[in-house]
């Protein structure tokens, strides 16, 4: 089994598809998906395939326009049991020196703590968490290239 990369229970994370160089998230064991929020999304076509846009202020004051192709739509079960459907992307991720590409949902995440869950899907076969720990890998981390 190869070794596991320990985070904390809260990392920073990029999303460099999406333009975000670092976004605050909680590591969320209990989410089976990671979510995203957005103070506003809208739809259009592009090459006559679904994308979504979207706006963001992950730093809390600089907003950020970005476009991506609809991955999904699924209703998802959020902790209160609220099910609302939501559109999925498919981006790619940087934590802790590694890059993956992971599903995420556009949500409106207002009034939390962090504009960034990270879901168990996100971090399966490469991290573990130790729920005792903070951001144990800085505020960007520098990303292996691959080999």
């Amino acid at each position: 089994m190869a070794t596991r990369i320990v985070l904390g229970w809260r990392e920073w994370a990029a999303l460099p598809g999406l333009g975000i160089a670092a976004v605050r998230a909680k590591v969320d064991t209990g989410a089976r998906s990671s979510a995203l929020h957005v103070d506003a999304q809208w739809r259009f076509r592009e090459g006559g395939a679904p994308w979504v846009g979207f706006r963001l202020s992950p730093d809390g004051s600089r907003a950020i326009e970005a476009a991506a192709p609809v991955f999904d739509e699924r209703d998802v079960t959020d902790s209160g049991g609220h099910r609302t459907r939501r559109v999925f992307l498919r981006t790619g991720m940087q934590l802790a020196g590694i890059e993956r590409e992971i599903e995420i949902n556009l949500s409106d995440r207002r009034g939390m703590l962090f504009p960034m869950l990270l879901g168990r899907t996100a971090i399966a076969r490469a991290f573990t968490v130790d729920p005792a720990r903070s951001f144990l890998h800085g505020r960007t981390p520098p990303v292996n290239p691959p080999a």
